[in-house]
């Protein structure tokens, strides 16, 4: 049976940045905790830990968000995002949606897609997100319905995106993968080429590519374009799925010939 493989690294962007005015001391405070939180995760949350006795509030709770989450520790990631959130609306600040989003990541991240969906409805009600970010949430939204297997919920929102920010590569990938598992191949070939056309080199669509075209009965195309992942990121999680699905393709190993003995008949005398 032909393996169809898709797999999309998560992880929690950056929160928004202020773009108005000089940076205050808490904003230069800010970057650079989140600077180390890239660099030194561990020294990270203790700083932040430590800004946060001084009075640092939610800009302190995201860079140990982001410090968490880049040590993989998604749940104490989320639940540090959640309460960033909740201080920037206090505060009104708009950096509440992004935190919303930034906790319903974690918690995708974390296996939990049901407060995941909650945390990105929190951002999306927020009314704040520019159009490009709330395409991007409305897609991670679209993720984690999938993980719940409400299809129809994801493909919603991943039309909402595409009209929203139609030059997204990952937002025509992810249209074309779902309609793969729905079994509308048509729209399936269609969204795969809108992400080639826009990501030609991205081994994820070239996996999608060949999963499509395999589910489509077309193994010269599902060959080429898995081989393409393979070739263009080979230690890749898709160029290392890319490759497994092509290996259904090696010929069959020769049987082993064992030539036993003949049996002469006696002569005749």
């Amino acid at each position: 049976m032909i393996l169809l493989l898709l797999a999309l690294a998560q992880q929690a962007p950056a929160p928004a940045k202020p773009v108005e005015g000089p940076p205050s001391p808490n904003e230069i405070r800010y970057h650079r905790c989140l600077d180390l939180a890239g660099q030194d995760p561990v020294s990270a949350v203790d700083k932040a830990n430590r800004w946060l006795l001084d009075g640092g509030n939610f800009m302190a709770r995201e860079c140990l968000g982001v410090a968490y989450a880049n040590q993989n520790h998604w749940t104490d990631a989320a639940a540090v995002f959640e309460a960033a959130a909740r201080g920037a609306e206090t505060a009104q600040d708009n950096r509440a949606a992004p935190d919303w989003s930034e906790a319903g990541n974690a918690w995708l991240a974390a296996g939990q897609p049901d407060k995941a969906i909650a945390d990105f409805n929190a951002a999306l009600a927020q009314g704040s997100l520019d159009p490009k970010q709330r395409g991007e949430a409305q897609l991670d939204r679209a993720r984690a319905l999938v993980a719940k297997g409400d299809l129809a919920g994801a493909r919603a929102d991943i039309d909402r995106a595409i009209a929203a920010v139609p030059d997204d590569s990952l937002a025509w990938l992810l249209s074309a993968t779902l309609a793969r598992r729905m079994g509308d191949l048509p729209r399936a070939h269609k969204d795969i080429a809108e992400a080639e056309r826009r990501a030609p080199k991205a081994p994820q669509v070239q996996l999608e590519a060949g999963n499509i075209a395999a589910a489509s009965g077309d193994e010269p195309g599902a060959k080429a374009a898995w081989q393409q992942a393979v070739t263009l990121a080979p230690d890749s999680p898709e160029g290392r799925s890319a490759a497994q699905a092509l290996k259904q393709f090696d010929p069959a190993p020769a049987e082993p010939t064992t030539e036993g003995s003949r049996r002469r008949s006696p002569q005749s005398r």
